[in-house]
């Protein structure tokens, strides 16, 4: 049964209109606004995880004392070598 001119005219507007709708989306979706704001929303709420969080909290409280042991190294490095120079300094 052959198809009527105005049903294929009425399947390829309504095709187009699909494909239209498509490509819109697709510009929508791929807008580099879009992207960065997309993003951001995922970043904040990796943030705001409650293991994450203590995670991060974890590694800033081990790199404050692997400051702190340096430092302590340093003072008492620079109070041995004072000591070293007195000794020194007295022969």
């Amino acid at each position: 049964m052959a198809r009527d001119i105005n049903d294929i005219e009425r399947e390829i507007e309504r095709t187009r209109s699909q494909l239209a709708s498509t490509l819109d989306e697709l510009a929508d979706r791929t807008n580099p606004s879009n992207l960065a704001d997309n993003a951001k929303e995922q970043a904040v709420e990796w943030a705001q995880d409650e293991t994450v969080q203590k995670v991060i909290g974890g590694i800033v409280a081990g790199i404050a004392v692997l400051v702190g042991i340096r430092f302590y190294n340093g003072r008492k490095r620079k109070s041995q070598l004072k000591e070293l120079q007195k000794l020194l300094a007295n022969r």
